[in-house]
């Protein structure tokens, strides 16, 4: 058994950040991680990163800002902190090397991007993130934070009390895809999930294979609920043959939209008069969806993109990597004609409840990034305020799970006093099919410590045997192939009752599918077939949540849409969603948006664009 102070789970830019502060508050901090550090996600993010810098901005306005474009579903505290914290923390990133795009002055550069007042967004051409993953990594070597590469996080290690607000995390188990050991990882102090996405729910994505929500699918099964779930942003730029991103950045730098009739339809048809192509996300995505769906799409399916405009110089100097992806996946020259877009699922708005220090209600475990919800981004998340919550929140966990003393935190966890119950309509029964199959410890609240890491290894290790040992059945990648056709049918930008419904029963039939899953693969070596087998199961439960809380939430707000109510319901519906793991069935409940920050209440108002 592996043991450290603190387990950072994850190693994309909150993982990194967690783990560098943790380790620089004294504790002793490993990183276990299913991929190499600079093959994280974040390696991905093309655009920049938020933060007030310059004269003439704030943090204030920052932070307005991100409650607008939350669609006023953001808790106060955690936008606030992220604005007040990203301007320190992007100036510790160039001081640590990061090689911000600059000026001829020599001030780093910033950008505009959808819904922000100000021009705040800093970037590094358009592999801001790819530079942030590598920056961050020099530091984690530098203070000799030991890293287990390809060791993939499959169970926490959670105590068995009733009530999931008495519970600890002790540690996890981990499965090593070089040697196919399943081995225990206890936290002394803590574990912090830094685990990404779930973007694998979906069939068209810009997320990468390995963005399977493991995270968020272990937090939930050992008892921490899962927040605002049905929020899902879907870019308004990817390439339709592949979902790989086109950045913000292109339309920041004064990049067009037009349908096929030439028309830049983001003012002419009145989607947004005042931005245009630089309107919040959720607006830009339905405005390209219903263009092509009232038949003004080039070959009915996408619409283009046109930054030639722009000129050569400028678009080698600050967009060259879009160039490649536009040559290598469509085969166009972007310096010579447009390029075809489309919306595509990109981002999870919601996920492991947290307050502002990354805390769950169970006790030892914290998350950060984008498999938690703080909540930074409400119902639409703006571009740009990925990256600043990945180091400003990464970092909170880190030193508070080191022991740092950060102050009490004024977003709350668990169940209080203001939480309510929820009703769904389902058309199936919800949740696991054998309910005996759970990760907490089997033998009660007695067991604790190095007791409760040991016995979830025992378990994980039947699990996978189990696995490994049958010999026919179903293949998770059938199962996988339908969940994902599913969701991105009836659970995309625009979204009804009926499709809602249609998406519970695959997940239904998914469920039952998986029991009786099996491996092809007999081997213990690099067995990808065993670890997409696990992710497969957390799939499952994730689309689940998504889909229930998206039945659940009758308005319109944000990135969630609703046929039937086309209304955004400040009286009924200024709350979060919450669904918590409950003996194998979900259980759904709400509590309230904070709305008050430090210096003001956030009054909800009309956006518009």
């Amino acid at each position: 058994m592996h043991e450290h102070d603190v387990i950072v789970v994850g190693a994309g830019g909150a993982g990194l950040r967690a783990a560098i502060a943790a380790q620089k508050a004294g504790a002793d901090t490993a990183i276990v991680t299913k991929l190499h550090p600079v093959r994280s996600h974040t390696g991905a993010a093309e655009g920049g990163i938020n933060a007030a810098l310059r004269e003439g901005d704030d943090w204030e306005l920052h932070a307005y800002d991100t409650m607008k474009g939350s669609d006023y579903l953001g808790d106060a505290p955690a936008i606030e902190t992220l604005a007040q914290d990203a301007p320190e923390d992007v100036i510790r990133l160039e001081h640590w090397g990061m090689p911000f795009s600059r000026e001829e002055d020599g001030r780093v550069s910033q950008r505009p991007f959808g819904g922000l007042s100000f021009p705040r967004t800093t970037y590094a051409g358009a592999e801001t993130g790819h530079h942030l993953l590598h920056t961050m990594y020099e530091q984690v070597v530098k203070h000799g934070v030991q890293v287990y590469d390809e060791w993939f996080v499959s169970q926490l290690a959670v105590t068995d009390h009733d009530d999931p607000e008495d519970r600890r995390c002790h540690g996890v188990v981990g499965y090593d895809v070089k040697s196919g050991e399943v081995a225990g990882f206890k936290a002394n102090k803590g574990v912090i999930l830094a685990t990404g996405g779930p973007g694998q729910v979906f069939d068209h994505t810009t997320n990468a294979v390995s963005c399977t929500g493991d995270g968020q699918a272990m937090a939930y099964r050992a008892g921490a609920p899962l927040e605002d779930m049905e929020f899902v942003q879907f870019h308004p730029t990817t390439l339709p043959s592949t979902g790989v991103l086109i950045s913000e950045g292109v339309r920041g730098e004064g990049g067009i939209l037009y349908n096929d009739e030439g028309e830049r339809f983001m003012f002419e048809h009145g989607y947004a008069n005042n931005e245009g192509e630089l309107a919040s996300r959720d607006v830009v995505a339905r405005a390209e969806l219903t263009e092509v769906g009232e038949g003004r799409g080039v070959d009915d399916e996408y619409v283009h993109l046109d930054m030639r405009h722009l000129g050569e110089e400028r678009i080698m100097d600050r967009l060259e990597n879009i160039l490649h992806l536009a040559e290598d996946f469509e085969g166009v020259d972007g310096l010579v004609e447009p390029m075809p877009v489309k919306p595509g699922q990109h981002y999870e708005m919601g996920g492991i409840e947290t307050d502002e220090n990354g805390e769950t209600c169970i006790d030892g475990l914290y998350a950060a990034g984008e498999c938690a919800c703080a909540s930074v981004h409400g119902a639409n998340r703006l571009g740009g305020n990925a990256l600043p919550e990945l180091i400003v929140f990464g970092k909170r966990a880190g030193k508070h799970a080191a022991g740092e003393d950060l102050g009490e935190a004024e977003i709350t966890t668990g169940r209080t006093d203001e939480t309510e119950p929820g009703e769904v309509d389902s058309p199936v029964s919800l949740g696991a099919v054998d309910t005996s199959d759970e990760d907490v410890a089997a033998d009660g609240a007695a067991i604790e410590g190095e007791s409760v890491v040991e016995h979830a290894v025992e378990s994980e290790r039947e699990r996978v045997n189990h696995l490994l040992e049958k010999d026919e059945g179903v293949q998770h990648a059938e199962i996988r192939e339908r969940l994902q056709k599913a969701m991105t049918e009836n659970v995309n930008v625009f979204r009804n009752e009926e499709g809602l419904k249609t998406a519970l029963r695959e997940i239904r039939k998914a469920r039952e599918d998986y029991q009786d899953v099996y491996v092809d693969d007999p081997s213990r070596t690099f067995n990808t077939d065993l670890q997409q087998t696990i992710e497969t199961r957390n799939l499952i439960d994730i689309a689940e949540t998504i889909t229930l809380g998206a039945l659940a939430r009758d308005e319109f707000r944000g990135a969630h849409w609703r046929q039937e109510h086309q209304e955004r319901k400040d009286d009924e519906w200024l709350k979060h969603t919450l669904i918590s793991w409950d003996e194998g069935s979900p259980d759904l409940w709400y509590k309230p948006v904070v709305l008050e920050g430090e210096n003001k209440t956030y009054e909800p108002k009309e956006r518009s664009y």
